[in-house]
């Protein structure tokens, strides 16, 4: 009887092995979803690290969302303030998190979730002798420093410096612990008041809380907002879809405590809403 070689045996066995793996390789991979996803500077929700990963409570929630959905993966598409809608209307990436409707989407083609975060951005000034609560109350006189590209309530959500310029007396920097060093380096000539959301503003006075009798912060805020899933129309993955992944982090808890890891707050009833669908 003819003996077969070991190396053929191996090899038949290797071909048996592939004929039987590869539909259920090729299931799992009809399975596998990829999601675009503009990221940029947004601390403490938002910011992208040196290696490009998401950071924040955004990257928390996207590490959350892949373990608990296995087949779900995100590329981050590292974009700016002013240039994430100019981005997604190239189609560089489909779907941005924790944004409002109103901060120039309202006539583009997009889906809309409901909301799932809340913040607001403050103005604040440095706390000097004889200053109360009445300084906030000519802000087109004061010297304002606020972040490039974001979107406030006191300029009409307008977005273009040299617009902006024009009607007021601001400067813009990238940064919120810059904008917050300037007001308190008591140059008025420079930066009387800067626009700092409330997330960030806690963060940063946990880790420097010395600094926190220096401030004076207004009572009144610029804008309250709820942040919601920006997703394009037509999107493989829908906004009704991102609904469902995100409902048995939320069921769990899971994402209240990533939400509070970060100051921030969850709209009240998210939970209830995500029940009923």
């Amino acid at each position: 009887m003819k003996t077969v070689p070991a190396r053929d045996i191996a090899r038949t066995i290797l071909f048996t092995l592939f004929a039987i793996l590869l539909p259920a390789i090729t299931q799992a991979s009809a399975h596998q979803t990829t999601i675009t996803l503009g990221v940029y500077h947004f601390p403490p929700i938002a910011s992208v690290g040196q290696n490009g990963e998401a950071e924040g409570l955004l990257g928390d929630l996207l590490k959350a969302l892949e373990q608990t959905h296995p087949g779900l993966s995100f590329q981050i598409v590292h974009t700016s303030p002013k240039r994430r809608h100019l981005d997604f209307d190239a189609g560089l990436y489909d779907v941005i998190f924790f944004e409002s409707p109103q901060w120039g989407w309202s006539e583009r083609p997009v889906d809309v979730t409901a909301p799932i975060l809340e913040d607001e951005e403050l103005y604040v000034a440095l706390n000097t002798r004889g200053r109360d609560a009445s300084f906030f109350e000519n802000l087109h006189q004061r010297n304002i420093v606020a972040i490039s590209g974001y979107h406030y309530r006191l300029t009409g959500y307008e977005t273009d410096t040299a617009v902006l310029e024009e009607q007021f007396s601001i400067e813009f920097s990238d940064s919120h612990s810059r904008n917050l060093k300037l007001i308190m380096a008591d140059r008025p000539s420079v930066a009387e008041i800067a626009i700092v959301s409330e997330s960030y503003l806690q963060r940063y006075l946990s880790e420097h809380p010395g600094d926190r009798p220096k401030l004076l912060i207004a009572d009144d805020p610029d804008q309250r907002y709820q942040l919601s899933i920006i997703v394009r129309k037509n999107a493989v993955t829908t906004a009704d879809d991102f609904l469902r992944l995100l409902a048995p982090l939320v069921l769990s808890g899971q994402y209240q405590r990533l939400v509070e890891k970060w100051n921030l707050a969850a709209p009240t009833g998210l939970a209830e809403g995500l029940t009923e669908r």
